[in-house]
């Protein structure tokens, strides 16, 4: 490699760490606020978990449309208009006058995200030769965690001293950045499938079927909530029939069917975003209304987590250039599978050493199995859906996402209904920390065989 396209490696590099850093850093820095913004707004639990449901299911909606649309027209242009989405979005989140607001704010700042999710670790492996690749995804993962690590205690402490809307006029400040950088220092574009149709037909089946999966567990036990999901299930059942048959499909099927360890990456993937995105939710809530923390000292047992996963990220994407990403992948779902077995027997009592020690596990477990599992599902597929095998690393991710949240909610409603969370109802919370925790533990033990049957990545 010459020593110019070094530097505009290193530096599209750097530009998509930055966008990288900027989600996950709203998403964890926001879960701490929460109880503010419920004390704010009179929202109850249900309604408050929205404010992380509504970007996740924007995000999951959009993504694989935007990571085609990319593939067509050019990732750089999707990934600017992104970051731009998601700035403005970040500024009317900060203006937000009412819960419905701010959830409507927090909607749009998911199609933003969606935008740079479906492009991001597209453009780096459109760069990075395939030697090479591992490590970039890894520091990619690692400021992805290292958001995740810096949102709870700076989500905290902004919040303690500035109030919950500082944490949204902080991103509008740093959304600017990659969008600068991106402008004035990224030449060229990306586009190996230009010419070809755009699926929207595809898309808009996409859409349906995902929203009204993700809304009917959030209605469940209710018979609307049963409805909504039969009716997601056969939004699905028709996707698959349609993207088969079309000529150019915004997903195409064949690549699950061609590769064994592409369609086993993003299944582990998917169970591994359901088994552990709502543990910060669940925690920062356990924190707050049981231990007596305030925001700020909830983000500062919260950082444990994430501190692993981006210490540990850039080791593991290393690893992956070398050894089979399976063999990585599986033991960090174990550790992951073992730290939330041990947290789902907390008690009011349970000591925050325990809690901080499980949360490092859960980190070092997560490390471990993200960058490998990417590099694996980016290596599986030829240039031309290098968008589209992003978008649907992201789409796995912000579907199990979801999942996790529709869980959490759906153990909330049957706990504890519409009510606050309150002295009178600690019982019950607890009791519904410790049922989702137990879930999420399963799942994972199921992940783990995923993860080992995916089969040989290096062939």
């Amino acid at each position: 490699m010459s020593s110019s396209a070094a530097t505009g490696h290193r530096t599209i590099l750097f530009v998509a760490t930055v966008a990288s850093f900027l989600t996950p850093f709203m998403g964890s820095a926001i879960n701490v606020a929460l109880p503010p913004i419920a004390a704010e707004f009179g929202a109850d639990a249900i309604l408050l978990s929205w404010v992380a449901t509504g970007y996740l299911l924007a995000a999951g909606v959009f993504l694989l449309p935007f990571g085609r649309l990319a593939d067509i027209h050019g990732r750089k242009r999707v990934f600017l208009w992104g970051i731009a989405n998601y700035s403005a979005s970040s500024l009317l989140s900060a203006l937000a006058p009412s819960i419905g607001w701010l959830i409507a704010a927090r909607i749009w700042q998911g199609i933003g995200g969606s935008m740079i999710f479906g492009t991001g670790v597209a453009i780096v492996t459109s760069v990075f030769p395939a030697q090479e690749r591992g490590r970039a995804l890894g520091i990619i993962v690692a400021a992805v965690y290292a958001g995740l690590s810096l949102g709870p205690f700076a989500g905290g402490f902004l919040t303690h001293q500035l109030g919950w809307r500082s944490i949204f006029f902080l991103n509008v400040i740093l959304g600017l950045v990659p969008l600068a950088l991106m402008l004035a220092l990224v030449r060229g574009e990306w586009a190996e499938a230009r010419g070809e149709s755009f699926d929207l037909a595809g898309s808009g089946i996409y859409g349906f079927s995902l929203v009204t999966l993700m809304y009917g567990v959030s209605r469940l036990p209710g018979n609307s909530g049963v409805f909504l999901i039969t009716a997601g299930i056969l939004g699905v059942a028709a996707f698959v029939f349609w993207e088969l048959r079309v000529a150019h499909p915004v997903l195409n099927i064949g690549l699950f069917r061609r590769s064994t360890v592409f369609a086993m990456s993003n299944l582990a993937a998917l169970i591994n975003y359901s088994a552990t995105f709502g543990v910060t939710f669940m925690m920062s809530l356990y924190l707050q209304y049981i231990k007596g923390l305030t925001p700020q000292g909830a983000g500062v047992v919260l950082i444990a987590q994430p501190v692993m996963m981006t210490i540990i990220s850039p080791i593991a994407g290393r690893l992956s250039d070398r050894i089979e990403s399976r063999v990585v992948a599986s033991i960090g779902m174990a550790c992951s599978c073992a730290a939330l077995a041990i947290l789902a027997t907390l008690v009011d009592g349970t000591p925050i050493g325990l809690l901080v020690g499980c949360l490092m596990l859960n980190g070092i477990g997560f490390g471990l199995f993200s960058s490998p599992n990417t590099n694996a599902v980016m290596s599986a597929v030829e240039k031309k859906y290098y968008g589209v095998a992003s978008a649907t690393v992201g789409t796995m991710r912000l579907t199990g996402q979801m999942l996790s949240m529709g869980v959490t909610t759906l153990v909330l409603a049957l706990f504890i209904g519409r009510a606050a969370i309150t002295d009178a109802n600690h019982a019950e919370f607890i009791h519904s920390v410790r049922l989702t925790l137990t879930i999420f533990a399963v799942l994972c033990l199921a992940g783990i065989f995923v993860s080992l049957a995916r089969g040989k990545t290096h062939d």
